[in-house]
């Protein structure tokens, strides 16, 4: 694929594009696929079904056999506190790997769940490291899972899910990946990073439309999560059974999404798999930062935690800047920015996912210069405190 000209189209109608961590903007195919109704117990849809089922798990690669692909109505969280639910025993314990607002809500989720739990919690500038976990698991032998955040979006922290599976599994205990925003264009191959779960939407990087996320998970361990599950509709093992059963889901499926699925797991193949769309990411990322930068903005995190998903950068210090203002200079000009979630400084986030490309992004650096212009800010440069922050966290 060439990188001299655009591949990626704009959105049609004048949509703006969303810089968001999904949903995202999708394209003109995923949408003419919703155009047609299903029937959600006719042999067609089923076919659908199975076809996206065994799509998805072809994505882990080598020793995919060992899994089992199960979809779940509603949106990232629903999916999210079914795998919880439905693979922490009522009796286990859970310790929550926490650096933003995901990780608090897995805590948060387990909280109604009543099953008892930990939290180590990073706070918005780092990441869970091995060590940290292993320090953890060897104090408190009653844990009996891990939970993890493969990219947490508040932040944009991609976490080292790998040395922190190899803690789990040294340790003798269970890991659960939420791998909602990373998952179709970050790696997670169960045969370099082991673990026993991982949940993930149809309206992230595979780009598809919400309306359901899927259970990625071992059969032994969907064998054993029969009974364990708090709620009827949430409840993995039962639909999974029912689904090798039937062919069908339990309630009524989003048809139309997963239709429009389809038709985006279609064009992730054909942008070769998780590594086109991950090193598609990734350009978009690097031309946007480098050109923020230019600007004055700052990114929270250092280069090496920068994931391909989504940057936050921090608010400029220049009183003339208002976060509310330039939002919606950005939108006047094409592009949806997200607020910020951090809770020591002022910041906002874009995404780099959803179909844009690096020359999408020189666009998004163009349109942030003038509204900085319109708006009047001399300088992007973030208060001062902000990197004092930064940097003693990260020494």
């Amino acid at each position: 694929m060439s990188h001299s000209e655009p591949v990626i189209a704009r959105p049609e109608q004048g949509e703006p594009y969303l810089l968001t961590p999904g949903p995202l903007t999708t394209s003109a195919a995923v949408k003419r696929a919703m155009l047609r109704d299903w029937g959600s117990w006719d042999d067609d849809f089923r076919a659908m079904t199975r076809d996206m089922r065994h799509r998805l798990l072809a994505l882990l690669g080598e020793g995919a056999e060992a899994f089992d692909c199960v979809p779940m109505q509603g949106s990232g969280s629903f999916a999210v506190e079914a795998m919880l639910a439905s693979f922490i025993p009522r009796d286990g314990k859970a310790l929550v790997l926490a650096n933003g607002a995901y990780g608090q809500r897995s805590a948060q989720t387990l909280e109604y769940l009543g099953r008892d739990h930990l939290v180590l919690d990073k706070g918005d500038y780092l990441p869970p490291r091995g060590v940290e976990v292993a320090e953890i698991l060897a104090r408190d032998p009653s844990i009996t899972h891990v939970v993890a955040i493969h990219c947490e979006t508040s932040s944009g922290i991609l976490n080292p899910v790998e040395e922190i599976s190899e803690a789990v599994y040294a340790a003798g205990r269970k890991l659960l990946i939420d791998s909602m925003s990373a998952f179709g264009a970050i790696e997670l191959k169960p045969s370099e990073i082991r673990y026993e779960a991982m949940v993930s939407s149809a309206n992230k990087c595979i780009e598809g439309v919400p309306g359901f996320g899927f259970v990625i998970a071992r059969k032994e361990e969907l064998e054993a999560a029969k009974g364990n599950s708090h709620s009827l509709s949430l409840d993995v093992h039962a639909q999974w059974a029912h689904m090798e059963k039937t062919g069908q889901w339990r309630f009524t499926p989003p048809t139309h999404v997963v239709a429009a699925f389809l038709e985006a797991l279609r064009a992730h193949e054909a942008e070769g798999g998780v590594a086109g769309r991950g090193g598609r990411y990734s350009r978009n990322r690097d031309v946007m930062v480098a050109g923020m930068r230019e600007l004055g903005f700052e990114t929270l995190l250092q280069n090496r935690w920068l994931s391909p998903i989504i940057v936050t950068f921090f608010c400029p210090a220049d009183e003339t800047f208002v976060f509310s203002r330039f939002y919606d200079l950005m939108k006047d000009r094409g592009f949806i920015i997200y607020p910020g979630k951090l809770t020591v400084v002022d910041s906002f986030r874009v995404g780099c996912i959803g179909q844009m490309d690096e020359h999408v992004m020189r666009q998004v650096v163009a349109a942030a210069k003038d509204s900085l212009a319109e708006m009047g800010v001399a300088s992007a440069a973030p208060p001062v405190r902000a990197l004092e922050e930064r940097a003693r966290l990260a020494a």
